[in-house]
This record gives structure tokens, sequence and C-alpha cells, in this order.
């Protein structure tokens, strides 16, 4: 899951945010870049894609990476929402059997 962005952010005034942000989003989100805007010569807000904040503020637990890479092994990382709950009533289905088989 995680990118690397651009190490440097580009610095651009808050004029040049306003009259591009169409392509600054665009670059974000292609180029993984990150910029800092700046108001009368200090800094004033970050301009970075959604992945790349997630992963800087609130970065996955190793347990949730261990089960991406091991669905992304095994191709579950591919199924629908319809396919997964498919499964999942199945599931529920072999263990309601199985509870009165017992009985």
């Amino acid at each position: 899951m995680k990118t690397q962005p651009n190490e440097t952010p580009t610095v651009i005034s808050a004029l040049t945010a306003r009259t591009q942000l169409g392509q600054i989003l665009r670059r974000v989100k292609s180029s993984k870049e990150r910029f800092v805007i700046g108001r009368n010569g200090q800094p004033q807000a970050v301009v970075m894609g959604i992945e790349d904040y997630v992963d800087t503020v609130a970065p996955a637990p190793g347990w949730l990476t261990n089960a991406w890479r091991t669905s992304e092994s095994n191709g579950t990382d591919k199924l629908t929402m319809r396919q997964i709950d498919a499964v999942i009533a199945e599931d529920r289905r072999e263990i309601k059997s199985s509870k009165t088989r017992g009985q």
C-alpha cells in the first residue's frame, strides 16, 4: 500500500494554487507530489494525495498489511462484495447445519 512520495514538497503561492488547482491535483495523484502553499512568505497548507496522507498520518497496522499481502497472493483481493457475501453466507449455513446435527 505504501507509495513513495517525492521527498521535497514544491512550494507554491496561494495565487498559483488558486489558478492551477486542477494541474496540482493531477500531479498529486499521478506523481505522488506534495505541495506547500504559502501566503506572504509563510507556509499555510499542504496538498498531498489521500493515500499518501493515510500512509503518513495513520499507517495500517502490521497485521492488516500482512492480511493485504496474503489476500493479494491468494487472489482473494479481486473478490467482489457479492462474492464475499456468498462465501460468508455459505460458511454460516455450514456452521448452522453442523450445530443442528450435533444436537
